[in-house]
């Protein structure tokens, strides 16, 4: 049983890792996934990647750390499909490790407005058709980091990132629109290195339950994808 047979799903930071895992379980639900990343060239290795799933990809790429880029994005996606079904808000940026008093205020917004601006402005420009058509899933990726202040936009931001959720599920509540975060685990990406706990692809199948739930299911919660971690 193919659980989101015919849904619309946009996935932001699907060109690879994290991103890439999630638009590969989504569609193998039977989600229609649109993939998205820098560039024509970086989105090829995962619409190959769903290739076999019976399902239809589309593509669009842009840079979250322009403004005008994610409204040209939002346009583009609500000019070609009407509205998306579940948005899985994957991109995200760490910067460079520094001590907390060398980094620059430039720095703290970069990440900022990668992790958290652009997030709000993909969430709550599709929410309002969400809303209208009475069903949707908003998936923000979080982190569980902490005690880590050379890392502190990234950590900050992720903080924001939960307590934006928490309030965009309040004001869905009781529309079908169910809005969480989702904490992936320590995962070997480019992002976390080699070093990290866990392989990119035990994001999965915890990524998926929160854009699984049925209409009554948690909103404004937290998910941990390595809570549902298959075990040998």
């Amino acid at each position: 049983m193919r659980r989101l047979a015919g849904r619309l799903c946009l996935a932001t930071g699907s060109l690879r890792g994290i991103g890439r895992q999630i638009a590969i379980g989504l569609a193998r639900e039977g989600a229609n996934v649109i993939v998205y990343g820098r560039s024509k060239e970086h989105n090829r290795g995962t619409l190959a990647a769903l290739e076999g799933f019976d399902v239809r990809t589309d593509s669009v790429e842009g840079d979250l750390s322009d403004v005008a880029a994610v409204e040209r994005l939002i346009r583009i996606v609500l000019d070609a499909h009407g509205g998306i079904d579940i948005l899985h808000n994957n991109a995200a940026i760490q910067g460079k490790r520094k001590e907390i008093w060398d980094t620059g205020i430039d720095e703290w917004k970069a990440v900022i407005q990668v992790n958290l601006f652009s997030m709000v402005l993909l969430s709550t420009a599709f929410a309002r058709g969400m809303k209208t058509r009475g069903y949707a899933r908003i998936v923000n990726l979080t982190s569980g980091i902490k005690d880590t202040p050379q890392l502190s936009p990234s950590s900050v931001s992720k903080a924001a990132v939960n307590k934006f959720t928490q309030e965009l599920a309040f004001e869905l509540r009781g529309t079908g629109v169910l809005v969480n975060h989702l904490d992936p685990g320590w995962l070997k990406t480019d992002m976390a290195g080699p070093g990290a706990e866990f392989e990119v692809e035990t994001v999965l199948p915890g990524a998926l339950v929160p854009a699984l739930l049925d209409n009554d299911g948690a909103t404004g919660m937290g998910f941990r994808a390595q809570e549902y971690r298959t075990r040998s």
